[in-house]
C-alpha cells in the first residue's frame, strides 16, 4: 500500500495478483484520506502550542491565536511536519540497529530508502517484531514525506503570493490603472471598484468572475436603479 515493495513477500499465483491490484489501490486511498486527516488534526494542535510557546511572555486568547494561524499557516504545518518526520527517521534508524542489528549506517540507509517508497530490497525488516512495527511506521513515515513536500511547495506558492499582493499595494495607480478600474464607465472609481480592481491584479479573481458576479446582480436589481433593496429581491424571487 505504501509503494515500498522490497521484493521479498511477493504474490506467487493468479488469483492473488489480483487481489493484491485491487487491494494496493483501495488501500492506498482509504490509509491515505484517514492518515492525512489524522495528521492534519495533529499539526492543527501542534500549532497552537507553538504559538502559545512563541508568546509566552504575553497573554494570548483564541481570537489572537486563530489569526496567526492563518497568516503562517502553511509555514507552521512545514515545521511541524518537518519535526515529525526527523523524529520517525530517529526511531526507525534505532529500531532496525536494535532488532534487525544494522549498522547505523545500514539502518539510516534502510529509512531513507523506505520512506522514499524506493524499496531496493537489499535491507529490509525481516524479524516478526520489526515487520510489525513496520505495518505502522511504513504507512506513517511515507505520508509524512509526502505531507512534506507537499507543505514545502504550498509554502513556496504561498511566498510569492504575498510577493505580488506587496508588489501590488505598493504600486502606483496611473491614469491607465484608473480606466481599467472604472468598470461603469463613469469617470471615477469607487472603493468596490478599487477593490475588484486590486483583487484582480493580485489574481485572487478574474474578469471572468467579475462579469459573472455582476450578471447576478443586474438579475437581481429588478427596477435597474443600480442597487438593490428588499423590494428588488422580493420581486425577483416571484419572477
Amino acid at each position: 500500500m505504501t509503494t515500498v515493495g522490497y521484493g521479498d513477500l511477493v504474490p506467487n499465483s493468479a488469483t492473488t495478483k489480483l487481489l493484491a491490484c485491487v487491494f494496493v489501490f483501495s488501500g492506498m486511498a482509504l490509509v491515505g484520506l484517514v492518515l492525512s486527516k489524522a495528521a492534519d488534526y495533529l499539526v492543527e494542535k501542534q500549532e497552537t502550542l507553538l504559538i502559545k510557546a512563541l508568546h509566552m511572555g504575553c497573554r494570548v486568547g483564541p481570537s489572537e491565536i486563530l489569526e496567526e494561524i492563518e497568516t503562517n499557516k502553511v509555514r507552521y504545518k512545514c515545521f511541524m511536519v518537518a519535526a515529525f518526520l526527523i523524529m520517525l527517521i530517529i526511531i526507525g534508524t534505532v529500531v532496525l540497529t536494535r532488532v534487525e542489528k544494522f549498522d547505523t549506517v545500514d539502518a539510516f540507509y534502510c529509512v531513507c530508502a523506505t520512506i522514499t517508497t524506493l524499496g531496493y530490497g537489499d535491507k529490509s525488516f525481516s524479524t516478526k517484531a520489526g515487520r510489525i512495527f513496520s505495518i505502522f511506521w511504513i504507512l506513517t513515515s511515507t505520508l509524512c514525506l509526502g505531507r512534506f513536500f507537499l507543505y514545502v511547495a504550498e509554502w513556496n506558492t504561498e511566498k510569492r503570493q504575498k510577493e505580488i499582493v506587496k508588489w501590488v499595494l505598493s504600486r502606483r495607480m496611473t491614469n491607465v490603472d484608473l480606466e481599467e478600474a472604472d468598470l461603469d464607465d463613469d469617470g471615477v472609481v469607487g472603493a468596490a471598484e478599487f477593490v475588484i480592481y486590486k483583487l484582480k491584479e493580485m489574481g485572487k479573481i478574474n474578469q471572468h468572475d467579475v462579469a459573472a458576479v455582476l450578471k447576478e446582480f443586474e438579475s437581481l436589481d429588478v427596477d435597474q436603479s443600480g442597487t438593490l433593496s428588499t423590494a428588488d429581491l422580493t420581486l425577483a424571487q416571484s419572477s
